[in-house]
């Protein structure tokens, strides 16, 4: 088995991350996927080789959500791109697009055409935000959608600090996740009905999804939680500290009757377990500046390592390191949990990050590296019953490369 999808046919139309994010799940997953790329330039993602001013050996982020996928370049702006890519389709289970609905339909691409043609069709549209209103097809990355206009970057900016930036792809990523698994409880409802359908996912409702617990509190009492300092935090026990060789770390005393006492004993204090002005959740609260300078001062005396011992010899004390990239590359854990796999690519195996799930009944593996701008475009014609003389007055005319 390569996985829970093995057999379904994905069409992918994507283009940055988002989509082609959500259709490289569904490929790890087993599903062959075809990639839709135009030709000279392909997917623009693949501009980032030069991310850092340079042309660099390889393109670890294209990779990243592309591998295992087949790919085919063709010209969608004249009718006879069009019209295969409607073929490619007819008989797919899936077809993937984060291209905006408007194009889509001056292609016939659009989802009542394509679900008309081939009804048990699951059409994942992945939009900035959403399929209804004046903004639906405002053209929108994550850091538009999800990260500035759901509300995220202004929560996340700390009081008299510049407003935060996000990271690559860190709306992209969690929003092609949430799709591919539209997709799959569209394909559990067609096994049923029989139809398929037009499922929708957007970077704006992705990014309102994450921040949910702030968003629950206002619509329900009316409040906003506001954006504490690590100075003041009213838990103590629910904060970060740093050890004297300059690493950090989070503890994470969310129980407070049941995780204050083991920090006590960790920090060589069990008298503040009955101190007035610890011992209740208020009193920490209270003299919070206080309670944090004394464990600021406390942790500052020895190294992580020497506090990983401490830390763990409490078994109801909770806490984290502070990974760097480089942390959690070497991080024994992550790799235990699946984080990192081996992909087979053109001069042997690379290290790539791996997708979010594991199926233990029908296990999946990377096959493959991402494709080659139109690597697989002969292959996938002759897989329409195209013969070789059409074929090659396609690629002569430019309708694909």
């Amino acid at each position: 088995m390569t996985g829970p999808l093995e057999g379904v046919k994905v069409v992918e139309l994507g283009m940055w991350v988002a989509g082609p994010a959500c259709a490289g799940i569904l490929a790890d997953w087993g599903a062959d996927v075809i990639k839709l790329e135009p030709p000279g330039g392909g997917d623009p993602a693949r501009s980032f080789q030069a991310l850092f001013g340079q042309m660099m050996p390889d393109n670890p982020v294209f990779e990243l959500d592309n591998r295992s996928k087949r790919g085919i370049a063709i010209d969608l702006r004249v009718a006879e791109g069009q019209q295969i890519a409607r073929q490619l389709i007819a008989d797919a289970d899936v077809f993937v697009t984060n291209l905006r609905r408007s194009a889509l339909e001056e292609w016939g691409l659009g989802p009542d055409e394509l679900l008309e043609a081939n009804p048990r069709l699951v059409y994942q549209l992945i939009t900035g935000y959403g399929m209804e209103g004046e903004d639906a097809d405002r053209p929108g990355f994550d850091i538009a959608a999800f990260w500035a206009r759901s509300g995220i970057a202004s929560l996340l900016q700390a009081p008299d600090c510049p407003l935060p930036f996000q990271r690559g792809g860190m709306g992209d990523h969690p929003t092609g996740s949430s799709a591919s698994a539209a997709v799959c409880a569209a394909l559990f409802n067609r096994e049923r009905t029989g139809k398929g359908q037009l499922v929708s996912t957007s970077l704006l409702r992705q990014g309102v999804y994450t921040i949910s617990f702030d968003l629950a509190i206002t619509l329900g009492w009316g409040d906003h939680i506001g954006i504490g300092r690590r100075e003041e935090m009213g838990n103590p026990a629910m904060n970060n500290y740093t050890a004297s060789d300059g690493r950090s770390f989070w503890l994470v005393g969310q129980e407070i009757s049941r995780h204050w006492p083991p920090l006590c004993r960790a920090v060589g204090h069990p008298e503040w377990i009955d101190d007035e002005r610890f011992s209740s959740p208020m009193g920490r609260r209270a003299n919070a500046a206080e309670l944090i300078g004394l464990l600021d001062a406390i942790f500052a005396t020895k190294t992580l390592d020497e506090w990983v011992v401490i830390l763990d010899g409490e078994p109801e004390l909770f806490w984290a390191p502070v990974n760097t990239i480089d942390d959690v590359l070497i991080d024994a854990q992550a790799h235990a949990a699946g984080a990192f796999i081996e992909v087979p690519e053109r001069d042997g195996g690379v290290m790539r990050v791996a997708s979010p799930s594991d199926f233990y009944g029908t296990p999946w593996s990377a096959r493959g590296p991402a494709p080659e701008l139109g690597e697989h475009t002969r292959e996938v014609l002759e897989g329409l019953g195209l013969s070789s003389e059409q074929i090659d007055a396609m690629f002569a005319s430019g309708v694909v490369a």
